[in-house]
């Protein structure tokens, strides 16, 4: 039997796409553990609250608890320094307010 370029051509594209298939069935859902909602103002304020209506939706849908966890100060430098060090594995959100894009011209970051 003879082999035509029209036969080779779609055997070679589904055998060079076979690992990358096998690699994307391997990876592992996310999250896996609970996630951090970090917000750079006290409880009971309009970021908070709407902080805590994000993370119980979070929750409901991801199936994983979501943290709320408030670092007030510094208007709200604080909170975004702690988010800026922390690993980057997309386990810790930040809320940002339009607050967060005047500290850029306000302060020497």
């Amino acid at each position: 039997m003879k082999i035509t370029r029209r036969k080779l051509l779609p055997f070679a594209a589904g055998v060079a796409l076979l690992p990358a298939m096998c690699r994307a069935s391997t990876a592992q859902h996310y999250p896996t553990r609970p996630i951090r909602l970090i917000v750079g103002y006290p409880p009971g304020t309009a970021p908070g609250m709407a902080a805590r209506l994000i993370g119980q939706r979070l929750s409901e849908q991801l199936g994983k608890s979501v943290i709320i966890e408030n670092r007030a100060g510094a208007s709200s430098n604080l909170a975004a320094e702690l988010v800026v060090r922390a690993p980057p594995d997309g386990y810790t959100l930040f809320q940002l307010t339009s607050v967060n894009s005047w500290n850029v011209a306000l302060y020497d970051i």
